[in-house]
Formats: C-alpha cells, sequence, structure tokens
C-alpha cells in the first residue's frame, strides 16, 4: 500500500484532483461519482413517485436506471466547459 500512494503519478492525480484541476484522469472519477448519486438519487426519487403503484422495489430499479440518463450527458457537458476555461 505504500508502494501505491507513494507513486509519483498517484501523487500527481491525488494533488490534481483536490486542487480541483480538471485533467482526463480526474474527468473520469467525478463522473464516476456522478454517476453514483445519479443512481442513488433516481432510485429514491422512482419509490416516491411510484413506489405503491409498482412496489418499491421495481420502482427503485427503473429510477436508478433512468436516473443517470440525464446526468451522465450534463456532466460530461459540465467538465468539458470547466476544463475549457
Amino acid at each position: 500500500m505504500n508502494e501505491v500512494l507513494n507513486d509519483p503519478l498517484v501523487q500527481s492525480f491525488i494533488s490534481s484532483f483536490f486542487a480541483g484541476e480538471i485533467n482526463l484522469a480526474t474527468g473520469i472519477v467525478w463522473l464516476g461519482i456522478a454517476i453514483g448519486f445519479s443512481i442513488l438519487g433516481g432510485a429514491i426519487g422512482g419509490i416516491l413517485l411510484a413506489g405503491k403503484d409498482l412496489g418499491y422495489r421495481l420502482a427503485a430499479m427503473i429510477g436508478g436506471l433512468f436516473g443517470p440518463a440525464a446526468i451522465i450527458p450534463a456532466t460530461v457537458l459540465g467538465l468539458i466547459v470547466i476544463a475549457i476555461n
């Protein structure tokens, strides 16, 4: 574990990630974080909107699938705009 944390590439990634710099590696990590939150938010929204009608598990699965449909393009576009500036 020490070798991984002391690797210059990992050190560079960690410092650029926490400094808020957007490059390919940090963009992919931010996209992954956004996808995770969108799945969670979509599942919660599905439960709240259609939990009683469809059943809570089915509504959560459908919401979790439809949640990232809007977030992924918006996140990619936002990261591109931030990286350009």
